[in-house]
């Protein structure tokens, strides 16, 4: 075992790790091993590279959790947030069997091998191949329904700092006429948009979808040579990552240079009637299935349902997407400090599409929304 020096973060607790350890045992989880990755990063603040050498945090459900990371990585520790939560590093040699070194810490711990093993959602393969073998009598499932309980529920300062990334890309989308004109491509459009996102206060560019024309009719169209035309509807979704992690999303449909397609006003106002709807009915108690369902119901009483194709939302945090969804079928009643998306579409195959998206936090009493650029048809000269 190795001794690291603190560097404290406001935003990481050895709490979170408690917390992970109580619902554990609540749910039979014997212990829990997270690897690099988002989950790692919210429970102790290390930032960890991904690779074939093991990395990962492990909690059981009684005795202190442990830290094992690479011998030549574990001065990294001190660096980070984890630094400060009085963590036990176990630093592993080049020879050694990580698994086998972690199998036998955690054993130790409990007082026998573990049964259930709960390890991240996004663990490579090759590590959860590793702990099986080292522990050839337990059952892997996954820490989903454990860290995701945490993670749904946003601190205050949390909350912050998605206001903070908000805010950010609030200033993107305000900035758009300088960019997205006639005669340009969608790649460079895009390109404009990449380097705002970053000077407008993030450290990291998670997505730019500028979708024009027939293009803004594919959700997930990212960006292409397609040279926006005159009266083309425009849909810019765009987020990034911020200095403590904290990610933005925010779309924004534009109209550029020209007259709107006929028929195109009265949609869209379809759209903005069923994304302000959605956002009014969030509040404590409400499920997530119950504000997929308000936005839905808007667009398909006016004969548009068919083209609204994916969920109303998703939840946001250390990732841009993750718990909680906003789609039918999720019954999960929402919680003041859940944060997600509410974003309706209407894509029109080979013709256009629009989408409004904000990020809201559910609060005791209602919502707080966290983008407040304008949701109605932006209109750009040409």
């Amino acid at each position: 075992m190795v001794a690291v020096s603190p560097s404290s973060s406001p935003l990481v607790s050895i709490d979170r790790v408690h917390a992970a350890r109580a619902v554990a045992d609540e749910l039979g989880v014997d212990v829990l091993v997270v690897t690099p990755g988002s989950d790692l990063r919210y429970l102790c603040g290390y930032d960890a590279h991904a690779m074939e050498r093991l990395t990962a945090l492990a909690v059981p459900r009684r005795g202190e959790p442990l830290l094992v990371v690479p011998r030549l990585e574990a001065p990294m520790i001190g660096a980070s947030p984890a630094g400060a939560l009085g963590l036990e590093v176990l630093a592993w040699d080049e020879t050694d069997d990580a698994f086998a070194r972690l199998a036998e810490a955690v054993t130790e711990r409990l007082g026998s091998a573990p049964t259930r093993v709960a390890v991240g959602s996004r663990t490579w393969a090759e590590h959860a191949l590793g702990l099986q073998r080292a522990l050839p009598g337990s059952v892997l499932e996954l820490a989903s329904p454990v860290i995701d309980r945490l993670r749904m529920v946003k601190t205050p300062a949390e909350v912050e700092e998605l206001a903070l990334a908000g805010a950010a890309i609030d200033r993107v989308h305000a900035r758009m006429g300088e960019w997205l004109r006639v005669g340009r491509t969608e790649a460079e459009v895009g390109s404009d948009i990449a380097a705002a996102i970053l000077a407008e206060g993030h450290v990291g560019v998670d997505f730019t979808i500028v979708g024009s024309g027939p293009n803004g009719a594919s959700p997930h169209h990212e960006l292409s040579d397609r040279v926006i035309g005159a009266g083309d509807l425009v849909v810019v979704d765009i987020g990034g990552e911020t200095a403590t992690g904290y990610r933005s999303d925010c779309t924004r449909t534009y109209l550029v240079g020209g007259f709107a397609a006929r028929g195109l006003r009265d949609w869209y106002s379809v759209l903005q009637r069923a994304q302000a709807a959605a956002v009014a009915a969030v509040r404590p108690g409400v499920t997530c299935a119950q504000i997929d369902a308000v936005a839905r119901d808007v667009i398909t009483q006016a004969g548009l349902g068919e083209y609204f194709i994916h969920r109303t939302g998703h939840g946001i945090g250390l990732d841009s997407h993750e718990a909680p969804y906003i789609v039918a079928g999720n019954d999960l009643p929402l919680e003041p400090g859940m944060a997600f998306s509410i974003e309706p579409g209407i894509y029109l195959p080979d013709r256009y599409g629009a989408r409004i998206e904000d990020i809201v936090v559910c609060t005791d009493d209602g919502v707080r929304n966290l983008n407040n650029g304008p949701r109605e048809l932006v209109e750009l000269p040409g």
